[in-house]
């Protein structure tokens, strides 16, 4: 029988273990030999990545077992962390390990424990590596290496290096140099003759979603690089990867007309980049990780590419892209191909991301990662519906809706539900309506959910992402604004029970709507940026690769100090509208926890309603089991408290005044 209870007051079957237990799944996916490997997050284990493979039809198997964990550093957020290289003696595997950092040979069908070829560094995680590729000759891996050089964040040195496979000692300099064209860098790609390599390379102030430059060297006799030319790319145009067609041959993903389209190159110059298939959309997307894969060749001049998050064949001597009919709508940056299979990462709102083996030519797939058991009935999961919002300006806004959904309650006559208000992180980023435990956690208790998609957001164009230059702050708060109090006006959502959420950029975000709009009632903070000034200035803060992301997000310092201090929500934390929740990782090196301990003391005393909960041994963003389940935990009670009313199943938030 169905109950009648209120809005956010109702039991669901979904509980803080399953959204914990959901937490993990496949990423960087890629088939070798008719076989599927992939990295598998895993948060009953301290949130380490495994190393796994399995064939259709067969079991999956750990390559490495734990406490192996196979991740990096580079750029902080990681790039492509394992490989499987052709050598003299047979294919071997490589790969990081997040505790030391270092590069390792393994034999994935031997019995060795693998074996350290890159230096052990003079400072704990001094080097790091990521995006591999075996060198000419099968001896050496070629790879993107950073080196820290001083004792600031910003103090990284990137070079493109050669390893032998043999191993290395003690000395850094044992590892060859190749190039470094630039500040950042992608791993190199070689040429199927062995002539030349190709890389994507940018400099500060330039994001890699405003503007890189496609380079090309020759291989000489020795295996070292010649002096590198640009053959795309730019001030304005980004290109966010690179495959080898032949061997003068590119084709890349880039965007001088406004949208990530697929352009073959002739790397001599002797003709003009040429788009294979115009198209108003974005086949490619922010290259936030070095190694992400958008499209993979099928051979025949067709592609598998990525139409924002849809799979899409791309016809080159058709110009077409033609969408894959098949019932999995948001694929992930994880596409690679051979002998007319194709391997990615793939889920949507009912069905957990998983690796997915698609036979190109019969339509068949199978699932190499098979859903769980114990995933929620699907009744209590929501269905995402795409809305286009209008703002007071007249601009649209697209966002995901979630309406409250839970088979056993119904709420009183004339009542609506809160709603929670999520805004993503990058900022250069966007929401894609695949499987969200997160969100169904709430909407099976009675909770409107809405993702916004801000102005910024990838996936709709450089026009659209550009809406944020120097607006942060303003379009991104203004465009959550404008959907919440539209949904409110339409009658879908109770207007007087509003909370806004996000994590890193979304916190930003969150914040910033808490400190300077009236819309919302409280809001929870996730590991965010509180001061730019503090988080971005000489010497400030954050690591290198996005210390110089607030000169297109606000401005250029010292100039536009001023615009810092007015968007500061730590500057402005007497205007809060509400009460706050603040979570926050320890060992944080892209937000760290300075900037929320000094908002947080500052509310001390204040009469205002807040928290503050602090995750050991957590980085950017939460991976452990325990401290998902604390962080869901604490912001269902936080919602209960502040809105009045009950929620069970979770222990009482603590809120300080």
């Amino acid at each position: 029988m169905v109950k009648i209870a209120p809005y956010g007051t109702w039991t669901s079957p979904i509980g803080v273990g399953d959204v914990a237990a959901l937490g993990g799944g496949p990423q960087w996916a890629a088939l070798r030999d008719g076989q599927a490997w992939w990295a598998e997050a895993r948060p009953a284990e301290g949130g380490r990545l495994a190393l796994c493979r399995a064939k259709p039809g067969e079991p999956a198997r750990d390559v490495l077992p734990a406490p192996w964990n196979v991740r990096n550093r580079v750029h902080e957020y990681g790039g492509t962390p394992w490989a499987l290289l052709d050598t003299p003696v047979g294919t071997r595997l490589v790969f990081t390990h997040w505790d030391d950092q270092r590069w390792y040979l393994h034999d994935p069908d031997g019995t060795d424990d693998p074996m350290p070829i890159s230096p052990e560094p003079v400072r704990r995680h001094g080097l790091r590596y990521a995006d591999a590729t075996g060198g000419p000759d099968g001896t050496e891996l070629w790879c993107v290496r950073e080196t820290v050089t001083g004792d600031l964040p910003t103090d990284i040195h990137r070079d493109l290096v050669a390893i032998p496979l043999s191993g290395v000692g003690t000395d850094p300099g044992e590892a060859r140099r190749l190039t470094a064209s630039h500040h950042f860098l992608t791993g190199p790609k070689i040429s199927p003759d062995g002539r030349r390599v190709a890389w994507i390379g940018w400099n500060h102030p330039a994001m890699p979603w405003d503007g890189t430059e496609l380079c090309v060297a020759d291989i000489t006799g020795h295996g070292t690089l010649g002096p590198h030319r640009v053959v795309a790319g730019g001030p304005t145009e980004a290109v966010c990867q690179v495959e080898w067609d032949g061997p003068d041959t590119v084709v890349a993903l880039t965007d001088p007309d406004g949208w990530w389209n697929l352009y073959r190159i002739d790397v001599t110059g002797a003709t003009a980049p040429v788009n294979l298939a115009p198209v108003a959309d974005e086949l490619g997307g922010p290259m936030w990780r070095v190694g992400s894969r958008w499209f993979t060749p099928l051979g025949g001049d067709r592609y598998a590419v990525l139409r924002t998050t849809r799979l899409a064949v791309l016809d080159a001597a058709a110009g077409t892209v033609t969408d894959v009919a098949i019932d999995l709508p948001v694929w992930h940056a994880d596409l690679t191909a051979a002998g007319g299979a194709l391997l990615g990462i793939a889920g949507g709102p009912s069905s957990e991301d998983a690796v997915v083996w698609l036979d190109m030519a019969s339509g068949r797939l199978d699932e190499i990662t098979p859903q769980r058991p114990d995933l929620p009935d699907a009744a209590y999961l929501p269905a995402p519906v795409a809305r286009t919002f209008t703002d007071p300006r007249g601009r649209t806004v697209p966002a995901y809706l979630y309406l409250p959904a839970n088979p056993d309650f119904t709420a009183p006559d004339g009542t609506l539900p809160p709603l929670i208000v999520h805004a993503h992180g990058g900022p250069t980023g966007s929401f894609a309506p695949g499987f969200a435990p997160t969100i169904a956690f709430f909407t099976s208790r009675g909770f409107a959910f809405v993702a916004v998609n801000y102005g910024g957001s990838t996936g709709y164009g450089r026009q659209f992402r550009e809406r944020l230059r120097e607006q942060w702050g303003v379009v991104d708060v203004a465009d959550c604004a404008a959907v919440a109090e539209c949904l409110t006006a339409e009658g879908t959502v109770d207007g007087r029970r509003i909370a806004i959420r996000g994590g890193s950029a979304g916190g930003w975000t969150a914040a910033a709507s808490l400190t300077s709009v009236s819309t919302y009632h409280c809001g929870t903070v996730m590991f965010p940026i509180l001061d730019p000034e503090m988080w971005t200035a000489e010497g400030g803060q954050t690591h290198d690769f996005e210390s110089r992301y607030m000169d297109g997000l606000i401005g250029a310092l010292p100039e536009h100090a001023d615009r810092y201090a007015q968007r500061s929500p730590a500057r402005h934390a007497d205007r809060l509208a509400g009460p706050v929740l603040m979570l926050q990782g320890l060992d944080d090196q892209i937000c760290p926890p300075v900037q929320a301990d000094k908002f947080i003391a500052g509310l001390r005393g204040t009469g205002i309603p807040h928290a503050y909960l602090t995750f050991e041994g957590e980085q950017h963003g939460f991976r452990k089991a325990e401290s998902i389940r604390a962080a869901i935990a604490a912001e269902l009670s936080f919602y209960g408290q502040v809105f009045g009313f009950t929620t069970p199943g979770v222990p009482t938030l603590d809120l300080l005044r």
